[in-house]
């Protein structure tokens, strides 16, 4: 059988490929990842002990918001302010805006003494109301806004979006730079203003 150039070619430079593939070095699993341990077992993987802080509240720096809004972090120990009620809240006692000034804590924002829910019911025949007035679908529920005295039900227990930051030595270092559209944003909400911003 006569091979013609052009499978000659094609057939030596195939051969020189798979030759070349074999001969390339090898690259080990435990080096394509950042973990530097054996992938096929966690007994060598041990995570950094929690380390919150001990500071009592009032003596504690405070933690820089990550972004615009973003609900505060707790910089102090919370030994002892958990779990939290809607009758037993032991934040509300410096952070409620009538005393946090005086307390050096930051204020609750407006937000949380604000009833964003309207009041929506269902009539025994079946009728939809809004604000004691009669809705045809329920895509037509829009949002209100009514000032509280008190906080509102579904914002007393902090906890669900604040929470405390662990201080561990070996944690990996943030370079995230916060940009917040106004001075002074990275230290109080403003939340209330621009709560519907892009809503039609």
């Amino acid at each position: 059988m006569k091979l013609g150039k052009l499978t000659l070619g094609i057939v030596t430079a195939a051969t020189l490929l798979v030759v070349g593939c074999t001969a390339a070095k090898t690259v080990s699993e435990e080096s394509l990842g950042l973990r530097t341990t054996n992938l096929y077992t966690e007994d060598t993987t041990t995570g950094d002990k929690t380390q919150y802080s001990n500071k009592a509240a009032g003596t504690s720096t405070k933690i820089a918001r990550a972004f615009e809004n973003a609900p505060p972090m707790i910089p102090h120990d919370v030994e002892g302010m958990l779990p939290i009620t809607i009758d037993n809240n032991q934040c509300t006692m410096c952070h409620d805006p009538a005393v946090a000034q005086s307390m050096g804590a930051t204020p609750i924002p407006k937000t949380h003494f604000t009833s964003f829910r309207p009041e929506t019911k269902l009539t025994k025949d079946g009728v939809m109301l809004q604000e004691g007035k009669h809705l045809n679908n329920t895509s037509d529920i829009k949002t209100v806004e009514k000032p509280l005295e008190t906080l509102a039900g579904a914002r007393f227990n902090c906890s669900q979006c604040h929470a405390p930051q662990s201080e561990g030595n070996d944690i990996p270092k943030n370079n995230f730079a916060t940009e917040f559209r106004s001075e002074g944003l990275n230290g109080h909400s403003n939340l209330i203003d621009t709560i519907n911003e892009g809503v039609k």
